[in-house]
C-alpha cells in the first residue's frame, strides 16, 4: 500500500517529504491539501484543496490543521522533519544517515537549525517581495530578512567548508531541508556576498536525481 501524503507543492515543509520520498524511490499517493494558500498566496476558496485541513477527518489525523501529514499503512505522522526522520529510519538508514546515530544526530541538528534560522526570514522575504500586493510590502521587513539570511548563510558556508554536505561528507537527511533553502536562495537572487562553498554545494545537490522533485521555480515563488 503506497504512503499517503497530504500537502501543498509550494510548501517547503511538504517539499521536504516529497524530496525524501524521491530519494527513497517510494510510491506514494499525493493528496492536495491547503488552508488558505492559493496560487498567488491568498485565500482561494475555489481551490479544491482549500479547507481540507480544517475538516474533522483531517483534524483527527493532524490537530494543528497544517501540512504535511502522512499515513503509512495506518501509521499517521505530522511535522515535516519528524516525517523525514521516520522515513529515514524505516526505509533506508544507511542512505539517510549511514546507519550511524552520531550522523543521525548531526543531520537532525541541521534540520532543526533550518527550521529555526531559515524558514522565518525566508518566508518574510518572499512575502514582502513577491507574494503580497505591492501596497502591503514592508521594505524594512525585507531588509531585516535579508540581513538575517546572510548571517545564517555565513554559518552554512563555513560548515560546507568543513564537510562536503551539511552534516557529513556523505549526503544525509540533513541535506533535504538545506537543498530546498539553498535552491530558494538562488531563485530569489538576493543581493549579498558570495558564498563559494554554498555555490559548490548547490552544483552538487542539483546533480542528484531527486532534485527534479523540487526544481520547478513555481514551487518556490508562489503561495
Amino acid at each position: 500500500m503506497p504512503i499517503k501524503l497530504w500537502g501543498r507543492p509550494s510548501s517547503a515543509r511538504t517539499q521536504k517529504v516529497l524530496l525524501a520520498l524521491a530519494e527513497l524511490g517510494l510510491d506514494f499517493e499525493f493528496i492536495l491539501a491547503s488552508a488558505t494558500m492559493g496560487p498567488v498566496g491568498h485565500v482561494a476558496k475555489g481551490n479544491p484543496a482549500y479547507g481540507i485541513v480544517d475538516t474533522p477527518a483531517y483534524r483527527a489525523m493532524n490537530p494543528n490543521g497544517t501540512v504535511p501529514t502522512i499515513d503509512d499503512d495506518g501509521y499517521v505522522l505530522w511535522e515535516s522533519n519528524a516525517i523525514v526522520q521516520y522515513l529515514a529510519m524505516t526505509y533506508d538508514p544507511a542512505r539517510f544517515f549511514g546507519g550511524d546515530p552520531k550522523v543521525f544526530a548531526s543531520a537532525s541538528r541541521w534540520m532543526m537549525w533550518e527550521n529555526n534560522e531559515l524558514i522565518g526570514p525566508m518566508h518574510n522575504y518572499v512575502k514582502h517581495t513577491i507574494r503580497f500586493p505591492e501596497d502591503q510590502r514592508d521594505p524594512k521587513l525585507v531588509e531585516a530578512a535579508r540581513a538575517q539570511l546572510i548571517a545564517a548563510w555565513r554559518i552554512v558556508d563555513d560548515q560546507l567548508g568543513r564537510t562536503a554536505h551539511i552534516a557529513d561528507n556523505a549526503w544525509t537527511m540533513g541535506d533535504i531541508p538545506m537543498s530546498i533553502r539553498v535552491h530558494r536562495w538562488h531563485l530569489l537572487e538576493v543581493a549579498g556576498p558570495p558564498f563559494p562553498n554554498i555555490a559548490r554545494y548547490y552544483d552538487q545537490i542539483r546533480e542528484r536525481p531527486g532534485f527534479a522533485t523540487i526544481a520547478d521555480p513555481q514551487m518556490h515563488l508562489i503561495g
